[in-house]
């Protein structure tokens, strides 16, 4: 049991790979992915035209990546995570778009429009680190905030850690620092019970299946079963099976938990430079909440803020605060505490 722990913590060394050389990619124009109306990003009818959508050479991948926001602002880049795609900042884009925000919001690796690789290796971690570089090289951006939820915040994390002379602050949204990850996982038989699924996830070809099977059913569980009642609409959903019924998706999310035990980084304690904010809702079914506090102890600069009665969707859940908090904190103030929000937030 402990060694398969320390896979899953990606105790695994592997040399990260190269990262792309400036001038690699090429930009691509595409049409918007989906219909313009109120479920798409903001809030108001016809938001969705405010949003590009381009195709990005990254990397030895084509990245589909959307973006709103005067193109002389400082840039953001939102990662979301398991099982989300760009969308999943649909509350957080155009509000900072407004702002003055460059916002710049990939598909990642595997999900919806963006390539979809068949190895499990192609999904290390070090290599989702090198798509958002090559990202930033193909744009022309030496450096950015970066604002991460879930796996994409695993992504950020490391990212802080191998690159952060491409960072300039980084927001984070209940995920742990992959060392405090790591160390939870070691020690807390609680933190094992909660990430059963990442054990399930190593066997080949059941969770694949029963993922996508029922118009996956299983996956939209894992939305409305993790989150407040609400969160997600019926219309929104649509939207996410979508993109989860694209050939090849749902192997290509389910890749990235098999590579993070097979070909996980050795050096996951490297503690973090950047300015960071921590943002955790205390409801995470999945993760211990006492792990927000730990990870921002490997911060140099960081700040957290907790939202007591909220889940792991907390971005979602009260998408007010969270733009207001990231929108502060990427001006340079400091904003940590607790936060207690009423259920109306997203009204």
């Amino acid at each position: 049991m402990r060694i398969l722990l320390l896979a899953l913590a990606a105790l695994t060394a592997d040399e990260p790979p190269p990262l792309p050389s400036p001038g690699s990619v090429a930009v691509q124009p595409v049409a918007p992915p989906l219909p313009a109306g109120p479920t798409t990003p903001g809030t108001a009818q016809g938001d969705e035209a405010q949003v590009e959508h381009v195709y990005v050479r990254t990397n030895g991948i084509r990245m589909h990546v959307a973006m709103a926001g005067p193109d002389d602002g400082p840039v953001v880049i939102m990662l979301h995570g398991f099982p989300d795609f760009w969308y999943g900042w649909r509350h957080q884009m155009l509000p900072l778009a407004q702002r003055g925000w460059r916002v710049l919001v990939p598909d990642q690796r595997g999900y919806n429009l963006t390539d979809k690789p068949t190895d499990v290796e192609a999904y290390a971690v070090d290599t989702l680190v090198a798509d958002v570089v090559g990202l930033m090289d193909a744009l022309g951006v030496q450096k950015a905030h970066v604002v991460a939820h879930d796996w994409g915040a695993g992504v950020a994390w490391r990212m802080a850690q191998v690159a952060p002379e491409r960072m300039q602050r980084l927001v984070i949204i209940n995920v742990p620092h992959l060392g405090v990850m790591r160390r939870t996982l070691e020690n807390n038989p609680e933190q094992v019970a909660r990430s059963w699924y990442m054990f399930f996830f190593q066997l080949p070809r059941l969770p694949d299946w029963l993922a996508a099977r029922n118009d996956h059913q299983l996956l939209e569980r894992a939305l409305t079963g993790s989150s407040r009642e609400g969160t997600f609409t019926a219309a929104e959903l649509r939207y996410y099976r979508e993109a989860w019924s694209r050939p090849g998706a749902v192997t290509s999310m389910i890749n990235w938990y098999r590579a993070a035990a097979r070909h996980g980084p050795s050096d996951v304690d490297k503690r973090i430079t950047v300015p960071t904010l921590v943002l955790w809702g205390e409801k995470d079914v999945a993760l211990m909440a006492e792990m927000a506090a730990d990870s921002v102890a490997m911060c140099d600069d960081g700040q957290l803020v907790t939202f007591p009665e909220n889940s792991h969707w907390l971005h979602l859940e009260q998408p007010r605060a969270v733009t207001e908090l990231i929108d502060a904190f990427l001006r340079g103030k400091r904003v940590e505490g607790t936060v207690t929000t009423r259920r109306g937030d997203a009204d």
